[in-house]
C-alpha cells in the first residue's frame, strides 16, 4: 500500500510540473531576410510579431503581422526586371505543429490572411523607346494569400523559413504589353518567444 500510495504521488508531482511547464500564451519577435520569388527581384528586410495561443503542448494557433520591405520581380511580355524597394504588410492567421515535447522543437505550420502588396514602378526601354515609369506603375493592392513554414524552437530561441503566396498582379498597357508583378515571397526568421513556459 506504501508503494502504490508513493506511486500516486511520484505520478501526481510529474503531472504538475509537466502542467506548470506549459503555459497557453506567447509572444513571438523576429527579424529576418525576404526574397521575392522571380528572376530580377531583390530581397531586404523583414520584421515580425506573432502572439500565440497553445491549444496544448504542440498546437499553437496565432496571428502574425509582418513588414517586408523588397524589389519585386515584373515581368513585362516575358521579359524579366525588377521594381523599385518598397514595403509590403501582412496579417496572417497561423497554425502550428511541434513535432516534440522536448527542448529542441522541430515544428510545420500554415495560416492564411491579407497580404497589403506595395506599388512599384519602373522603366522598360521596348526597343524604340524609353518608357515612363508613371506610365508602368503597379498600383498598390490587397489580396488574400496562403503561408507554409518549417522551423524549429530552442527553449525560447525560434528559427524558421516561411513561404508566403501571393497571387501575382496584372495588367495591360495601351500599347497591348502585358505586366505581371510577382508577389509571393521566403521569409528566414531568427526570433524568440515571450512566455510559453519553456527554459
Amino acid at each position: 500500500m506504501k508503494k502504490l500510495f508513493a506511486l500516486l504521488l511520484t505520478c501526481a508531482a510529474i503531472s504538475s510540473a509537466s502542467a506548470q511547464d506549459f503555459q497557453p500564451f506567447k509572444w513571438n519577435l523576429s527579424l529576418g531576410y525576404a526574397r521575392p520569388t522571380g528572376a530580377g527581384a531583390g530581397g531586404g528586410l523583414l520584421v515580425s510579431t506573432e502572439p500565440k495561443y497553445g491549444l496544448n503542448d504542440q498546437i499553437d494557433i496565432g496571428l502574425r503581422a509582418e513588414f517586408a520591405l523588397m524589389a519585386k520581380a515584373v515581368t513585362i511580355n516575358g521579359q524579366q526586371t525588377s521594381g523599385e524597394l518598397k514595403g509590403a504588410g501582412s496579417y496572417v492567421l497561423t497554425g502550428t505543429y511541434l513535432l516534440t515535447t522536448t527542448n529542441f522543437r522541430p515544428y510545420v505550420g500554415v495560416g492564411a490572411g491579407l497580404y497589403t502588396v506595395a506599388g512599384t514602378s519602373f522603366t522598360y526601354d521596348d526597343g524604340n523607346q524609353s518608357t515612363n515609369t508613371s506610365d508602368v506603375a503597379v498600383e498598390a493592392s490587397r489580396k488574400l494569400g496562403l503561408m507554409g513554414r518549417v522551423g524549429f524552437k530552442a527553449g525560447h530561441f525560434n528559427m524558421g523559413v516561411e513561404y508566403n503566396y501571393v497571387p501575382s498582379t496584372k495588367i495591360s498597357l495601351m500599347t497591348a504589353q502585358t505586366i505581371k508583378s510577382s508577389n509571393s515571397y521566403v521569409g528566414v526568421k531568427l526570433g524568440f518567444d515571450i512566455g510559453g513556459g519553456r527554459l
